[in-house]
């Protein structure tokens, strides 16, 4: 052996070598994948993220379309109500989590930038088990309203053992939603959320079948709520694997469980735990508010209003949830003429996806609650009115808290969303007595227009160092002028086309596509026309190349 090495010319000495340096690459990059999982590039993730993200909406979207009026049309409208009253007190349980979630996704990219397995680990250990406890103290917190739900809301006494199980259903669902939840906190971490899209979608379908199948088959509300939420823990399994396929590296044992760990997460999570706490405040007290004061068969009404404004919100708020990670990195780097640039655009962009979809919702809510679940519901659409233009407010600020959350300014919107959620409260409560449905839709507008308008935009404008005025006229104006002209053709045509969800989604699309010319002819300029048009083709090639790959 050792003469024939020496009898080697150095060419193929050389080639040898070279042979032999390339496969220990080729291991390494091996090694390093079934630890880490695959490399994307970061445009090709986005554009898997944001079209999967739309696509898990479009279809959560059109199966709640469709099964609402099916859903009350066999229930009856006073069960519908007690069934979204006993869903909407879990949402509260999300707060236990204490930050401790979103904080997750944070070091999982931390730890996977820097290569730190055993580090990811540990705090994935860690978490996993803090929330095992946490999801015991939630089912024990639903179990006893759940027994006491007679006494805190205004139920009729035959619905209060039927609450009291659907209640005890959901509670179970969230409490194990606890500790699962790491496992979405990986595949996010690492960029990989599209994987979840999928299961996302196979859950909504097979829950939309299995809803159609109990009461087809004359079962009531307690029966749907255990089946469906039977079908949605068997999505957690999917969850886990997904989390496994984006870190083949994962592992969580108890004896990877550092206190010191979660000390380290603790420091990022107590202000995430303050905005989620005013989030949640903000989104869901109307509910219990009217469900305290007034009844379920009310709640049924304001729930048919608050599904056309947060498919709305939807709609409009997934490049915001996107662009965090951007303004991170942008303001970490000092450079403020970028940062400027996404502050404007992104406002811009919002308030150009939101104006068009808020107003034809507002203009067209007549024809279009009376062909969709009927005149029972009629006192849904004044309700519509108030709430399109809190949308529009809300997405149209979403890049400003953005980036007062992702460039330093965390402490400032934790603390102006707990008093605008506290105000809402507080409004909710003061009005409803007198007004209804609609008080406590005004109770959630004007604390909302208030710090938003007065606190929270002229703060991100402060941040960008750019005067409010100049801002308004560049990132604002041109997105607004433009729905005047098509609010003006919404005002005629709605007299002239029938009340049919057909017709109400051609008077739409009509909408769209006259707001869409206006804006991009008229309102923007030429240059910018054509960033435009090259980032949605970049954004459309790449998942298509994906695909085909």
């Amino acid at each position: 052996m050792n003469s024939r090495i020496r009898e080697e010319s150095p060419t193929q000495l050389k080639k040898t070598q070279g042979q032999s340096a390339s496969a220990e690459v080729v291991n390494a990059k091996d090694s390093d994948e079934t630890i880490w999982g695959r490399n994307f590039s970061q445009f090709d993730v986005f554009a898997r993220n944001i079209s999967m993200d739309y696509l898990a909406l479009g279809v959560e979207m059109t199966i709640g379309v469709l099964m609402l009026p099916f859903n009350i049309a066999y229930l009856g409208q006073s069960a519908y109500g007690l069934w979204v009253l006993a869903a909407s007190i879990p949402m509260y349980f999300s707060m236990l989590d204490l930050g401790y979630g979103v904080a997750q996704v944070k070091f999982a990219a931390q730890y996977r930038a820097r290569r730190d397995r055993d580090g990811l680990n540990q705090i994935v250990s860690t978490l996993f088990f803090l929330f095992t406890i946490i999801g015991i103290i939630a089912f024990a917190v639903g179990a006893l309203i759940a027994f006491n739900l007679d006494r805190l809301f205004q139920i009729a006494p035959e619905q209060s053992s039927t609450g009291r199980q659907v209640l005890l259903i959901i509670s179970l669902y969230v409490a194990l939603g606890f500790p699962f939840s790491v496992f979405g906190g990986v595949v996010n971490g690492f960029q990989r959320h599209f994987l979840n899209g999928f299961v996302s979608i196979g859950t909504s379908i097979a829950v939309a079948i299995v809803n159609l199948a109990v009461l087809m088959a004359g079962y009531g509300l307690v029966e749907l709520v255990a089946a469906t939420t039977a079908v949605r823990l068997l999505a957690y399994i999917g969850y886990r694997a997904n989390a496994y396929r984006a870190f083949p590296g994962l592992s969580i044992r108890l004896a990877h469980v550092r206190l010191s760990r979660l000390g380290e997460v603790t420091g990022f999570s107590a202000f995430i735990l303050l905005i989620d706490l005013a989030n949640k405040l903000n989104y869901s007290t109307d509910t219990i508010v009217i469900g305290a004061f007034m009844s379920t068969a009310a709640i049924a009404v304001w729930a048919v209003a608050q599904r056309l404004i947060t498919t709305t919100q939807g709609l409009t708020t997934q490049i915001n949830a996107s662009l965090f990670p951007i303004v991170v990195d942008i303001a970490t780097l000092g450079e403020m003429a970028r940062l400027r640039r996404v502050f404007l655009q992104g406002t811009r962009l919002s308030l150009a996806m939101v104006i068009p979809i808020a107003v034809a919702l507002a203009l067209l809510a007549e024809p279009l609650v009376l062909a969709w679940v009927g005149r029972d519901f009629a006192a849904s659409i004044p309700v519509i009115y108030i709430l399109a233009a809190a949308v529009i407010i809300r997405v149209g600020n979403s890049t400003a808290t953005t980036l007062l959350k992702g460039a330093g300014r965390h402490g400032l919107l934790a603390g102006a969303n707990l008093l605008m959620a506290l105000a809402n409260l507080a409004l909710s409560v003061a009005l409803v007595g007198g007004y209804g449905l609609i008080g406590v839709a005004i109770g959630t507008l004007i604390p909302l227009a208030v710090i938003s308008v007065l606190v929270l935009f002229p703060a991100a404008c402060r941040r960008v160092e750019i005067p409010i005025f100049e801002a308004a006229r560049q990132g604002v104006w041109p997105s607004v002028w433009p729905i005047i002209p098509v609010a003006l053709l919404l005002l005629i045509t709605r007299t002239l086309v029938g009340a049919s969800l057909a017709a109400v989604a051609a008077q739409a699309v009509l909408a769209g596509s006259l707001y869409t010319v206006i804006f991009l002819r008229l309102a923007v300029g030429r240059d910018e026309r054509q960033w435009y048009f090259s980032k949605i083709r970049q954004l459309v090639r790449r998942p298509r190349a994906a695909v085909a790959a």
